[in-house]
Parts: C-alpha cells; structure tokens; sequence
C-alpha cells in the first residue's frame, strides 16, 4: 500500500518555474542534471551540490538551486553544507592515523586512553564505538538534543549514570556518546584539540579550502541556509511536508559526531587523497578502516535495507553487485564509494529530509548502466531471473510465468514485500501496465495478505478499471478491517 499521488503545493510550483529557468540557462545540461533537476523538485531541495570521482579524478562538478531561497542566493561552487554525521568517517580516517603512528590499536580498549569511565565500560573496544556496536548509553535524548544543554562536563556526568543498552559486539545502535571518547582520546594522543589535528591532518593536505568545523552559531561566509520538512515530536520525524528554517548547535566537544562544514569539490579532493594514500600511507589501514564490523553472532548490522553494515567510521552498503561506502550525514547530504567500480558520488543538500542516499545509486547508474532501477538493479536474485523472463513475453501472464519458473526450480520464492516493492519501481518508471501484472501475481502469491489487494486496486484505479478496484479493496478491507486506505477509497465510492 502506497499512495500514487501527492498535492503540488502553490510554493513548489513557483519554485520549480524559477529552478527550470536557471536550469535551461546552463550551458552543460545533461541527462544527470535533468534527474537531479526531477529530484530536487520531487523533494523540495533547495539547494544541491554534486560531485563524481572516476578513475581517481574529478569527472563532474554541478550546483543547482539555490543556498538561500529568502535572498534568492544560487547555490555556487564555494557554497558550504553541513555534512552532519558524515563527519565520523574524517574521525575514522583520524584513528587510524593515530594507529600507523603507532600511537593506538583499533583493537584496544578504551580504558587504556580514558581513565574517567564506569566499570562496566572499561572492556569496550576502540572499533566497537567507531563501528557503533559499543552498546554504550547516549549522551543525546530521544528529540536528539545533547544532554546537559551543551555543557561538557555536565554531559559527561548524566552519561555516566546511564546503564549500557547492551553487552559489547551485540547489537548495532547508533551512538554519539562514543565519538565524543574518541574525540578525547585523539585529543590526548596528538597533543593538540581533535579539530585541529583533522585540519592539519585531513583538510589541509588534500586542499579542502572551504572546509571547517561549525554550526548555525558560527558566521561562515557562503555558507548555506538550512531548511527542513521534518521535526522531531517526541522522539518521532514527522515529515509535514512543508520548508521549515533549520538550525543546528553542535558544541565543541560534540563535533568528532557531527560537527564539519564542507562542499563536494572538497571532499572529492579528501576522496581521492585518500585513495591514493596520502592520507593513510598503508592499503592495510584502508582495508580494516572500510571492512564492516561483524557482531558477536557474526551478522552485521545498519540503519536500513540500503546502508545495511558499519565499517570504522564508515556506514556501509553490503550487496553482491556494486557493494558500497556510504557515510551520510543529517538526512541532508552523503557520499558513496564504489570501490570495484573506480566511482564516488557525492550530493550535498541544504535541506533536512532530502536523504540524497536513496537516490545516489540511480546517478551511478548513469555511468554503470546495470545501476539504473529500470534495467531490474537492487532487485533480489529471483525477482531478477523473473523480470528476465518477463521481459521476454512483454510482461504477459506473469502468474504462468512464474508457476514454470517453480517447476523448474525446487527453490525458487519471492517474498511479498519485495513483489510490492518492485510494483512501485514499475510505476514510477511510467510502466504502470507491467505493475499491473507484478501486483496481480503478489495477490496470486500470497492470497491472505490485505495489503497485497490494496496494491492492486491502487494501480487498477490509477488504469481507470474501477470496477475490478473496488473488488480487490473489498477483499483487502475483509482481510484486514482496520485498512483505513481502503475503507476511505470505498466509502468515497458508494
């Protein structure tokens, strides 16, 4: 179940006038300025920047929008965005050069660093808190504010007294508490504040002349506004659809978990610096920096379906085709690496639920074509082998299809979300005859699933076959009473 539509607002229509003006007056458009063109108009973005490294070089660099829609500021190639959380990959590059100076090992305890800590924290690995498997308590509440109002050392003291959410290695739970310890122990190691030892370390070295720490508080020249659709009620996003003005504080001590400003030039620079080992002398360091932390049970653990595992620092995207490093910062901004496919694509945004990760794999699409959702990319292997043979009979009888798939192969399945999923894909591709067919077989395939009906009588509807529609919303609605989508679709019906 998905609504297929949603109300254009007077706002946006302005806005997506003036950002096709600006659009039409660049000389380089090209198919990827016209997707991002699409996206950027989909979500409410802004402002965006956009670079892709290939083969170790700079291949593309792109602003669109702009970093200021109240003075109507274009967004330019010096325009910054905060890149949030994006900053723990920097902290992650930062420890290991404290390893290779032999200064620490990944592997050590936090004990051996920091003196001031509970008992039961003593045994908690420098790689679990990089890899957020610690199970420490968070220093930030469920609205996300930093607890102790920004004041250090009252943080430090309301953390302490919090239990631990679980034994070391157990889980995956994103934590800040732990980078604010590592943000101490690079402090204590390198003899200098762990801002400046990334300045003189990361930043400078590869160039980054745009690059700093700091927040709304800070006046930072060409530094873009921030705005939102989301807000945090209770310790629940809620998206109203509507852009909000953002402000963020990160206090000083805060900033090992999310504290950089930056622009995509610069961090394609930091990139290939660090590709080419200017940053970190060792293939051995990239290696363990980049490999996915595995639990105690040996599963790994993510934020999602799409960046499903955490490395040192680094989010990541574990898959069988075009695996990838994704470190992503306040729903705002992310980059991936493609490491077997000499590719990096980074998309920086100034808006707040913009979540540019999820859309990033259709750009690298353009340059890998077996990327681009159309041509059946991030479907599962089954699913794949039936597109094939869906594709070969212009998606016609797909249940026929399927039953001597299943014959031919003991172990063939499909689960119903994927089959839902790919239903959706389909229509957003305008190819809403061959959803037709995807959800029709899920109804075939899981005959007791409610939300497999609605599926169906949704895109029944959006083909003008309301008749049909109207049965198969009936039979969701049986199947699951409390299906409001449905009950509301009839009762505007009758």
């Amino acid at each position: 179940m998905r609504k297929l539509f949603k109300t254009v607002e007077i706002g946006l229509l302005l806005f997506a006038v003036s950002f096709s003006k600006q659009v039409i007056a660049q000389n380089a458009t090209d198919s990827i300025d016209l997707f991002i063109k699409e996206k950027m108009i989909q979500s409410k973005i802004p402002g965006l920047q956009l670079a892709i490294v290939r083969n170790g070089k700079i291949d593309k660099l792109k602003n669109y929008g702009f970093a200021s829609l109240e003075h109507q500021v274009a967004t330019s190639s010096g325009t910054t965005f905060s890149i949030n959380s994006m900053t723990k990959a920097f902290v992650g590059i930062a420890i290991m050069q404290l390893q290779e100076q032999s200064k620490l090992n990944v592997k050590d305890p936090i004990s051996l660093y920091i003196d001031d800590i509970p008992d039961e924290w003593k045994s908690i690995r420098i790689d679990q808190i990089l890899s957020n498997t610690s199970g420490l308590p968070n220093n930030i509440d469920e609205k996300e504010q930093v607890l102790g109002d920004g004041d250090e050392n009252r943080n430090w003291e309301m953390v302490r007294k919090l239990p631990m959410e679980f034994s070391p290695g157990e889980k995956f739970s994103y934590n800040q508490t732990g980078y604010y310890i590592l943000g101490r122990i690079i402090t204590k190691l390198s003899g200098q504040h762990f801002t400046k030892f990334v300045e003189e370390n990361q930043f400078k070295p590869c160039g980054m002349v745009s690059t700093r720490f700091g927040d709304s508080n800070d006046v930072i020249r060409n530094n873009s506004n921030s705005y939102s659709t989301i807000y945090n009620d209770g310790g629940k996003w809620i998206n109203d659809g509507k852009l909000h003005n953002a402000y963020a504080t990160f206090p000083m001590f805060f900033r090992t978990a999310t504290g950089i400003i930056s622009t995509s030039e610069d961090l394609a620079k930091w990139l290939i610096a660090l590709q080419s080992k200017k940053l970190l002398k060792k293939q051995s360091s990239l290696d363990q920096m980049f490999a996915t932390a595995r639990l105690n049970n040996g599963n790994i653990g993510g934020f999602n379906k799409l960046t499903n595992g955490y490395a040192l620092g680094w989010p990541t995207v574990v898959r069988e085709e075009h695996p990838a490093l994704a470190p992503v910062g306040g729903m705002r901004s992310a980059l991936f690496v493609y490491p077997q496919d000499n590719l990096s694509v980074i998309v920086l945004t100034n808006l707040q639920g913009s979540n540019p990760e999820w859309f990033i794999d259709e750009i690298a699409g353009f340059y890998l074509p077996d990327m681009k959702l159309k041509n059946g990319f991030g479907l599962g292997k089954n699913l794949k082998f039936l597109r094939q043979q869906l594709l070969k009979n212009g998606f016609k009888d797909a249940s026929k299809i399927f039953n001597k798939i299943s014959k031919d192969h003991k172990n063939f399945s499909l689960t119903e979300d994927e089959v839902n999923s790919w239903g959706y894909q389909l229509i957003e591709q305008s190819k809403k005859n061959e959803a037709m067919e995807i959800f029709k077989l899920n109804t075939l395939l899981f005959p007791k699933s409610s939300n497999v009906y609605d599926s169906y009588g949704e895109i029944l509807e959006t083909l003008g076959n309301r008749k049909e529609a109207i049965f198969n919303y009936k039979r969701s609605l049986e199947l699951n009473p409390d299906n409001t989508n449905a009950a509301n679709y009839l009762k505007d019906k009758k």
